[in-house]
């Protein structure tokens, strides 16, 4: 997510079942260290290619000393460049990776509400997988957003759907004819034919909707981006993963800082990540 791009859904994503309570192994919680305070994430056994990186790499030490290279009021704070460790004042950040990207794990359970702890990943036009990042991540502050707003965001992922649909159709080999005759049409710019063409496209396309599950907020998730906000625009785009259980108020204070060029901090916000143990009570 070196810039967050415009999310679409697939077919598969949209036939997963919502999910009770995300359920968390006992080691898949850890603890962000920053000058503003800690927060505690767990991390979804739901997801679990995304959980086992993010304990691997948070067990190698990896995001030690890193920054929150990218932070937006309302909207979410991003780190996880391997680059910002020692990166200069002036230095731009957001491309650093670390080798490998992990499938998306989409899941219409875990949304982008307040807290949300999500996978980063580079935009649509050259990751049309939607692969994640191996190591960026973000974490969502967000804003809250009205019945309408939701309601807009279940129409825009359903016809993002409905668009990868299309383009399932047309790249299939056994289509490879009415693909010539649409590029042909659009070359010679033959509105009529092209008209004629696109009511069979969308017959086809409708067709295949039929057949999956729209997208659709629960009244628990229309609860949570009324009252407590999130980023809706995001779901089903961007891998969540985890989420915060203690600290929201640390993001709304890193969410505060002074921002320059590229929304990096002008004064640096380093993180250390560990693995969390409860603390022991004393008998």
């Amino acid at each position: 997510m070196k810039k967050l791009a415009f999310l679409l859904a697939t077919t598969m994503c949209l036939n997963t079942a919502f999910a009770a309570q995300p359920t968390v192994q006992k080691d898949s919680v850890v603890i962000v260290k920053t000058e503003f305070g800690d927060i505690i994430l767990r991390l979804y056994n739901e997801t679990p290619k995304h959980r086992d990186n993010f304990m691997k790499l948070v067990r190698n030490h990896f995001y030690d000393s890193l920054l929150f290279h990218r932070v937006i009021k309302d909207f979410m704070i991003q780190g996880g460049d391997p680059q910002s460790k020692r990166a200069t004042p002036e230095a731009s950040l957001g491309n650093g990776e670390n080798g490998y990207t992990i499938p998306p794990e989409f899941n219409p359970a875990f949304i982008h509400k307040k807290g949300a702890l999500a996978a980063a990943r580079m935009g649509d036009n050259i990751n049309p997988q939607k692969n994640s990042s191996g190591c960026q991540f973000y974490i969502v502050q967000g804003r809250k957003f009205t019945e309408a707003d939701l309601s807009n965001s279940e129409g825009n992922i359903n016809n993002q759907t409905k668009q990868q649909l299309f383009q399932s159709y047309i790249s299939n080999p056994a289509n490879e004819k009415t693909k010539n005759t649409l590029v042909r049409l659009q070359t010679n710019k033959n509105q009529d034919s092209l008209k004629i063409l696109s009511e069979g496209f969308n017959k086809i396309v409708e067709d295949a909707f039929a057949k999956t599950i729209p997208f659709k907020y629960t009244p628990e998730q229309k609860t949570i981006y009324t009252t407590i906000g999130g980023t809706p625009h995001l779901d089903m785009g961007y891998t969540v993963f985890g989420e915060v259980v203690s600290g929201l108020e640390i993001i709304d204070k890193i969410g505060e800082v002074e921002k320059g060029a590229a929304d990096r901090p002008k004064k640096d916000v380093r993180m250390v990540i560990m693995p969390y143990t409860e603390p022991k009570v004393k008998k």
